[in-house]
């Protein structure tokens, strides 16, 4: 009986696929990437193929899952230290964007053309414990 691979997980670029992989192996579980090659190649692809797949074999993709869960991504400042809440303290602080409208997206897409920089592009943080949103000084 030939070992079954499950697609667990879908990453734009190699390099963090790869670090989740080292994670996963670092916990016994056998994990593949599939089209990490082709990305490598020509980044541009990713979106078109459906970026990296991370692969673990049938019987270990509920661990895999899990590890994947407790997983979180917080956001660091340009020192190397973890983002705290103006408000709780909480160390639970993700970036997202503002592009949230068309006058944003707009903008967005001028400035990329024109090989500026966007103006009306903000970036703000959450805190995950008090769903605060604040700019980074």
């Amino acid at each position: 009986m030939s070992p079954t691979f499950k697609t667990i997980a879908r990453f734009q670029y190699t390099t963090e696929a790869q670090i989740i992989k080292g994670r996963l192996e670092a916990d016994g579980i056998e994990v593949f990437l599939q089209d990490h090659l082709t990305i490598d190649t020509d980044p541009l692809v990713s979106n078109a193929i459906g970026g990296v797949k991370l692969k673990v074999l049938a019987k270990d993709a509920l661990k895999a899952q899990h590890i994947l869960s407790t997983i979180k991504q917080y956001s660091l400042d340009d020192d190397g230290n973890m983002i705290k809440c103006p408000n709780c303290d909480s160390e639970k602080v993700e970036l997202f964007s503002t592009i949230s409208d068309f006058k944003s997206f707009f903008a967005f897409i001028i400035g990329f053309l024109s090989g500026t920089l966007p103006f009306h592009t903000r970036y703000k943080y959450t805190c995950e414990n008090c769903n605060t949103e604040f700019n980074q000084k």
